[in-house]
């Protein structure tokens, strides 16, 4: 079962373990980063669309903290179910994705 966590949460899931490196991944596609994007603070932030995490798996480390996320959370959902299957321990879903981040956590982050 892979975890849901809140926009507003995100920080304190990546604080449960300080020595893994916290990733919020995007796996939107990029016109969606350029509409609205997360700031990093605290994290690193990689971009990688859904559709080519398969190929690019190898730029992701299994011992880090990952948070994925996408506009609503059904494609973020996919990919870390698919993570948590080829290894990746610690993964979540950040639930309600972008939008839910603009709405409940950064009203900066404009919404589309």
């Amino acid at each position: 079962m892979i975890e849901q966590i809140r926009p507003a949460e995100v920080a304190a899931w990546f604080a449960r373990d300080a020595s893994a490196a916290p990733v919020l991944l995007d796996v939107r596609e990029p016109w969606e980063l350029q509409t609205a994007s997360v700031v990093p603070q605290g994290f690193a932030l990689v971009a990688i669309p859904m559709n080519e995490i398969a190929g690019r798996l190898a730029e992701l480390d299994p011992g880090q903290r990952i948070a994925c996320l996408c506009h609503h959370g059904a494609r973020s959902q996919r990919v870390a179910a698919f993570l948590a299957q080829s290894g990746f321990d610690t993964v979540a879903n950040i639930a309600g994705g972008i939008d839910a981040w603009s709405a409940q956590h950064d009203t900066s982050v404009p919404r589309y």
